[in-house]
C-alpha cells in the first residue's frame, strides 16, 4: 500500500477515493434527511445532488474539521493537557489544583480519591430554604 501512494497512480487513486467518499456521505445525508425530516416537519424529500449541496453548505458554514491545538482548535485536548501538566513543577501543579478546586466544581488533585460528600464551604441558598421550611411546619 505504501508503494501505491508513492507512485504516480496516487494522482488517479486518491481523487477517485475522494469522489467516492463524497458520494457516500451525500447518500447518507440524503437517506437521513428523507427518513426523518418529512415525517417530523412535512418537508419534501431531497435527491442525491441536493444532499451533496446541503453537505457542502454545512461544511462551509460549520467548518471542515481538523483544528486541534496546533491549528487554532480547542486548547483543552486530553493529550495536550496531560503533556502540559507533566511539564509543570510542584508549585505550579499545586496552584493549578487549587484553582480547579476553587472555581471548577470540586476538582480533585490527580491521584487523590474523589470526595463524593457535600462541600461544607459551599453556600447553598436552596438548602437553607429547605431547612427553614422544615422548621416552620
Amino acid at each position: 500500500m505504501k508503494k501505491l501512494f508513492r507512485s504516480r497512480i496516487r494522482f488517479i487513486f486518491i481523487p477517485i477515493l475522494a469522489i467516492g467518499f463524497l458520494f457516500l456521505v451525500s447518500f447518507a445525508v440524503m437517506h437521513l434527511w428523507n427518513y426523518t425530516l418529512p415525517a417530523l416537519f412535512g418537508v419534501k424529500a431531497i435527491n442525491l445532488w441536493q444532499s451533496m449541496a446541503l453537505f457542502f453548505l454545512c461544511k462551509l458554514l460549520f467548518g471542515f474539521g481538523g483544528g486541534g491545538p496546533r491549528r487554532g482548535g480547542p486548547q483543552w485536548s486530553k493529550r495536550a493537557m496531560r503533556r502540559k501538566f507533566a511539564q509543570m513543577d510542584v508549585a505550579d501543579k499545586a496552584r493549578f489544583n487549587a484553582y480547579m478546586q476553587r472555581d471548577w466544581c470540586r476538582w480533585e488533585s490527580w491521584g487523590e480519591p474523589v470526595n463524593t460528600g457535600a462541600d461544607p464551604n459551599r453556600n447553598d441558598g436552596d438548602q437553607h430554604q429547605h431547612e427553614e421550611k422544615g422548621h416552620r411546619q
